[in-house]
């Protein structure tokens, strides 16, 4: 089945990739840096940092992290924080003292973030304030041995004092902590300033980030990402989407979390690579804000999640943005339903492209092509230099037009996972990395994500995949939002139960069922309906079936 899908690469695009071994992280920021220097990098909040501006930050943080706290390669740094200015500086920063970054959900609860930082022996970390009460009460149980400490504001000059004030009294976001030796972001800035940094050699299979996953199935694991995981996966995406891009010139709307390893490639860097502004929105979760935000800048491309899509395209205002500039509107992290989809043409003018991946790939494994023209329910073809299988419960490759588990081979397939060879050994075979994810491929060889392996509901010997009925549900002008889970049934071992955030109020659940009745064969018709206020979501707004069924 490799190569398969070939015949529908965009012209131009190349079947493989040319990787050095050598290349790092940090030669496609320095590339960067010298081509781009005075372009806008990063803006937030209304303020922006240039390339140059960019580069000295992390020139002297990196410098006081060596001098100072002692960092040195190997060494794992943690930063928790969300969209802040403050994140790239101490992303590339880490890297250049040769650090491996461990990203960290600033909304861990302590035990997970007791976890995350006893698994990848974290040394140091970079925290907001916002978040530091979570720090403290582990903080004695972690070998993190220096805590740096951020402000919402650290870097939005004069505005940040005002954005601290509103934040620490005004919306009281900042609870109660005691860090006493902690070290304020600003201060390790200025004092790093007068120091100089000792180069540190970084190649390709050096580590890069410990990321990890979301533990849904079971205790959360760090994925590790080498340099040469990430560079390749730069250059496989910019293979595919160079053509929509145009090297200084773009700018996207970077709403997902740069922690995620979505948007910490498909944005940050990806953009960085190409020269591009990255406009870092802190909390997307204030829609009316959001879209505040998006109404202040010309934005030719944006990621998201399908509910971020859906949230935006429900928000009153965002109908009336200005969408000339836009060219590029990128779907991942679950899967993008056609509703959402047609409707995100009909008011921005441009095709919402899915991708698919995941952290253990760096995680892009395949994209639709740019030049497909349509909203087809496809996650598209494999990147360059990566090969695909589909099994069956066998092992052995299954028919085309067959659904099967998808195994991806490629040079952006992770190490491994930190400390668990036996966790590692389940999901890597001689290359071959099981995703867990069931698909299919058409005869044009656009492959298809049919569901998670282990969402599958079995109705009567009949596998249903709930990606299927939450796709016909949400066709109904009065859902908002659903999710289908199995629940057991004495007679047919499942049966399926749909849960719905209502957008029409005086929505009724037989009216949901008939809905589905109407699309759905038989078995596949739910058979309970839930209302719910909301769904529950992960960090980046992927709804969380396994919690539903718990």
């Amino acid at each position: 089945m490799d190569k398969i899908w070939l015949n529908k690469y965009p012209k131009n695009v190349p079947a493989e990739i040319n990787l050095d071994p050598q290349h790092s992280l940090l030669n496609v920021v320095q590339d960067s840096v010298a081509k781009f220097g005075d372009k806008e990098a990063f803006m937030n909040m209304g303020k922006t940092i240039s390339y140059n501006e960019l580069d000295r930050e992390a020139e002297a943080f990196a410098a006081y992290l060596q001098n100072e706290l002692g960092i040195q390669k190997g060494d794992a740094i943690a930063i928790m924080m969300p969209n802040l200015l403050q994140y790239p500086v101490a992303l590339i920063a880490a890297h250049r003292v040769g650090a491996i970054v461990v990203n960290v959900n600033p909304l861990y609860t302590p035990r997970e973030l007791e976890h995350q930082l006893n698994d990848s022996k974290t040394k140091a970390i970079i925290i907001v304030e916002n978040f530091a009460n979570t720090l403290e009460q582990v903080l004695e149980k972690t070998p993190v041995e220096h805590v740096i400490l951020t402000k919402m504001g650290d870097m939005l000059g004069m505005k940040g004092f005002v954005v601290d004030f509103v934040v620490k009294h005004v919306k009281k976001m900042v609870p109660d902590y005691s860090l006493p030796t902690s070290i304020p972001f600003t201060q390790a800035l200025k004092k790093g300033r007068q120091l100089s940094l000792t180069p540190v050699e970084v190649v390709g299979e050096d580590l890069a980030f410990l990321q990890y996953t979301g533990g849904t199935t079971g205790v959360s694991k760090g994925a590790m990402l080498t340099h040469s995981n990430m560079v390749a996966n730069l250059e496989q995406v910019s293979a595919l989407l160079g053509p929509c891009l145009e090297e200084g010139k773009d700018t996207i709307i970077t709403a997902l979390p740069l922690y995620h390893i979505f948007a910490l490639t498909a944005n940050c860097l990806l953009f960085l690579k190409f020269g591009g502004t990255n406009v870092l929105i802190t909390n997307p979760r204030d829609m009316p804000g959001f879209v505040k935000e998006l109404s202040k800048v010309k934005f030719t491309a944006i990621s998201g999640v399908n509910t971020l899509f859906n949230g935006l395209l429900n928000t009153p205002g965002f109908s009336e943005l200005d969408f000339s500039s836009l060219n590029l509107s990128i779907g991942g992290g679950m899967a993008v339903q056609r509703a959402v989809a047609e409707r995100w043409l009909s008011v921005t003018g441009c095709d919402l492209l899915e991708g698919y991946g995941l952290t253990e790939c760096s995680p892009v494994v395949s994209f639709v092509p740019y030049d497909i023209g349509k909203y087809t329910g496809s996650i598209g073809v494999a990147v360059p230099s990566t090969d695909v299988r589909l099994i069956g419960e066998d092992g052995e490759d299954v028919k085309a037009g067959e659904p099967g588990e998808l195994l991806v081979k490629g040079p952006q397939v992770m190490r491994g996972y930190l400390g668990r060879a036996e966790a590692t050994a389940e999901v890597l075979n001689d290359g071959w990395l099981a995703t867990g994810d069931i698909a299919k491929i058409d005869e044009d060889g656009l492959l298809y994500i049919v569901d998670r392996k282990k969402d599958m509901i079995l109705v009567s010997g009949f596998n249903v995949f709930p990606n299927e009925i939450e796709d016909e549900a949400v066709t109904h002008e009065g859902i908002l939002e659903a999710a289908a889970i199995g629940i057991p049934h004495e007679v047919s071992g499942e049966v399926v139960k749909i849960f719905v955030v209502r957008k029409d109020p005086n929505l009724t659940e037989q009216q949901v069922i008939d809905h589905c009745r109407e699309r759905l064969t038989g078995y596949k018709v739910p058979k309970l309906v839930e209302f719910r206020d909301e769904l529950p979501k992960s960090n980046v707004g992927k709804i969380l079936r396994r919690m539903l069924k718990d």
